[in-house]
């Protein structure tokens, strides 16, 4: 179904999105938080499943594959992290 075409009046007001990255400049702070916030909860959650998983690997419940991937995501997380927040 066809959105109802716009009189133009208002198609002043609203905002395409596309796949393209908006012209300008760096991003604003709020995104920037927004970012650093994400990549402390992915990190922590990448760091949790780490330590839980290299316990139970090491009673020998699992194998150590899992624990070695999510500590790798924690480690790229926290890089990721000081890069947004050094800026």
């Amino acid at each position: 179904m066809r959105p109802p075409a716009s009189t133009g009046a208002c198609s002043d007001s609203v905002k395409r999105v596309g796949l393209t990255p908006s012209p300008g400049g760096p991003p604003s702070r709020r995104s920037r938080e927004r970012r650093a916030y994400q990549f402390v909860l992915a990190g922590s959650a990448a760091a949790t499943v780490a330590v839980v998983g290299f316990v139970l690997a090491l009673v020998d419940v699992i194998g150590f594959g899992i624990p070695f991937i999510a500590a790798i995501v924690a480690l790229v997380c926290a890089l990721l992290f000081r890069r947004a927040v050094s800026r």
